[in-house]
């Protein structure tokens, strides 16, 4: 076995690697760049090396600087991870000549299936259902439109080196077509190195399941079952979980046996993925093989029990696999939830920032896992995906394992920095998702305006009402306490309350006692809450009639800012008289931003599309900002002339700073 391997990669996935590693005895090496000094990988290995300025091309892709810590360090084998150099032919080949093993598959099967092109063209070789397309080349933005007319709308523009999102657009006539083209080209070229491009027929109503493929060098290829990836938003897995609820035993057979003809057709060995569309009738056509270990790879090992990363470095060793595929079964239920540094409230636009709290809830083995590569107090950079931890579940069945995952994400504290944990929260409670009745489209369709939180149910706003009045008493009691200027404080802290929070009025009573607090509400129903929390508390774990209740709570004047299943209010919790006094006060008016382009996230301005002057039409392009390796096109809202521009092309924007101003 390899007495030393490098990890050339970052964040959580070059974490999750050094655990295997270390749990096999391996010396691990990590590489990071000068934006990742102080990262939690390279805390965790047993040796780093820098290798470069914080931009990928200068650092994680190069190549040479790669191979030169190799060198310098004496690692034995290189997992590349998930990303950067990770399907890079050239890079396998590089490993190679040195003699350092490449824990991955083959370069051969890297360049066969990493290109997209050749890839679909092997897989109808082989017998694999395809998707309907033009896989030539194509020269420009006129050729992408006249193709897509020809394929027929809508399409799906890829990029044929792409993958995790990047470089890809659906267009639904001629003039997305054009402008997706050109994006799809420009992200191609500046996350791949390749911006070469293809476009396919898009399939409407569909489902994106996946099979895990596992061979070794001696001719064993196994699947692994299925993962359900459906759940995305601009391409980008958001949710996962294996088995699907969609697929029957003839189906996942089906596409099992598909996925290892193509992996044998193309002599491959180590973990790989092929990833299949799968329509209302479950039909499945074929999308593209990922050659390398996927981002959502732990709820296929929850379920099968099985450490792909271990299994990957054991053929790299040349070992034959210890299992065969009946070997291989489907125990209870996985879900994965991608915790992303970006903000559902400003359509998903990424956030950069520092983490200044970072507390995942308690991991148990085989039921709560937490794939992580920050820490609290570090920092969340522009330069790489805003992926900040993988957060998964298992249960018995689907329906505990989405139980467990509501949990853990009320139990998630993340402060410092937007993320996208209220929408992981919402979907989790979304009955169509409860109820496994979703495609690709799920975000758009239950959020075509975009996300804007949860609105709760009366019974559960009651119990959040409750708690925050329990809360509350207890507040008043510790200060009354701390100020010295009650004797019997308890007695001075009243038990009339009036509690206001997403529009509604609740007037009650607190009654504590040593067990905790009855509020009883004006329409004589009540609750009783118990809970350990004290003041300051950032989380409270009550139990309300018995059942827990997870609260993220933040003072504020006259009550809390809580947060809870993807709601974030503020409750105001007053005295009677406070609260008729509360009722006089005007309310403070939003300052008018409408004749401001404003940046919706930390980025640089790639470029400009209209001048001083112009006459703009709502829809019309005005800017594009690029942030975390995505370019974001920033439209017009409405009809206007232009009258001032603040950025140039290059330009590094922050948060909300004014890129134009309109008349």
């Amino acid at each position: 076995m390899f007495k030393k391997i490098l990890i050339a990669n970052r964040g959580e996935i070059a974490c999750r690697v050094i655990k295997t590693a270390r749990k096999m005895g391996i010396a691990t090496v990590a590489v990071y760049s000068d934006a990742d000094r102080g990262a939690l990988h390279v805390r965790m290995a047993d040796e780093a090396v820098h290798i470069g300025p914080p931009p990928a091309n200068q650092s994680y892709i190069v190549i040479d600087k790669i191979m030169q810590a190799i060198r310098d360090t004496g690692a034995e084998a290189v997992h590349p991870g998930y990303g950067f150099l990770s399907e890079n032919r050239l890079f396998a080949e590089a490993l190679e000549k040195e003699g350092v093993a490449f824990i991955g598959p083959p370069a051969s099967a890297i360049e066969a299936m990493g290109d997209k092109i050749t890839s679909k063209k092997l897989a109808a070789e082989t017998g694999v259902s395809t998707v309907p397309g033009h896989m030539g080349l194509i020269a420009d933005a006129d050729e992408a439109a006249k193709i897509a007319g020809q394929i027929g709308y809508p399409v799906m523009i890829k990029a044929s080196a792409g993958g995790g999102g990047k470089g890809m657009r659906i267009a639904w006539n001629d003039a997305e077509a054009r402008e997706g083209f050109q994006s799809s080209k420009n992200e191609a070229a500046a996350s791949f190195g390749d911006d070469r491009i293809f476009i396919e027929k898009f399939v409407t109503q569909p489902r994106h399941i996946e099979i895990q493929v596992l061979a070794d060098k001696h001719g064993n290829t196994l699947w692994l079952n299925e993962r359900e990836c459906s759940i995305q938003r601009r391409n980008q897995k958001v949710i996962e979980e294996a088995p699907s609820p969609f697929l029957d035993p003839e189906t996942r057979r089906a596409m099992g046996e598909q996925a290892c003809a193509l992996a044998r057709a193309v002599n491959y060995s180590s973990a790989g993925t092929v990833e299949f569309i799968v329509d209302g009738s479950r039909n499945f056509y074929f999308l593209e093989m990922n050659t390398r270990l996927q981002v959502e790879h732990p709820v296929t090992e929850l379920i099968t029990g099985i450490d792909l990363v271990e299994q990957m470095i054991r053929v790299a060793n040349g070992e034959k696999l210890a299992f065969g595929q009946e070997d291989v079964g489907i125990n209870g239920w996985a879900m994965e939830s991608r915790l992303y540094a970006e903000d559902p409230y400003r359509g998903f636009l990424p956030s950069i920032g520092r983490l200044t709290r970072y507390r995942p809830p308690a991991e148990v083995p085989g039921k709560v896992r937490n794939d992580t590569g920050v820490f609290e107090g570090g920092e969340i950079s522009m330069f790489y995906d805003p992926m900040i931890a993988k957060l998964c579940t298992w249960g018995e069945t689907r329906a505990a394992a989405i139980e467990e995952m509501r949990g853990a994400l009320d139990a998630f504290e993340v402060e410092g920095i937007g993320h996208n944990l209220p929408f992981l929260s919402a979907v989790m409670d979304h009955p169509k998702f409860t109820a496994g009745e979703m495609t690709t489209a799920f975000i758009a369709e239950e959020w075509p305006e975009g996300f804007e939180g949860v609105t709760l149910d009366d019974a559960t706003l009651r119990k959040v009402a409750a708690s925050a009045a329990a809360m509350h008493r207890v507040a008043e009691i510790r200060r009354a306490r701390v100020s010295g200027r009650m004797d019997n404080h308890e007695r001075k802290v009243g038990r009339d309350w009036v509690v206001t929070a997403q529009g509604a009025r609740f007037d009650l009573t607190v009654d504590a006692d040593h067990g905790g607090a009855t509020v009883t509400f004006a329409d004589g129903t009540a609750h009783r809450v118990a809970s350990g929390w004290t003041p300051g508390g950032r989380l409270a774990l009550l139990e309300v009639d018995g059942a827990r209740l997870a609260l993220k709570v933040e003072k504020i004047i006259s009550g809390f800012r809580i947060r809870h299943r993807g709601a974030d209010l503020r409750v105001h919790v007053r005295t009677p008289r406070q609260a008729a006094l509360a009722a006089l006060m005007p309310e403070k008016v939003p300052a008018d931003t409408s004749k401001l382009l404003l940046c919706p996230m930390p980025g640089l301005v790639r470029s400009i599309a209209v001048a001083v002057g112009d006459e703009v039409q709502e829809g019309q392009a005005l800017c594009t900002v690029e942030a975390m390796k995505m370019e974001n096109v920033l439209r017009a809202e409405r009809k206007g002339r232009v009258t001032k521009i603040n950025a140039a092309p290059g330009a590094s924007m922050a948060v909300d700073e004014v890129i134009m101003e309109f008349e």
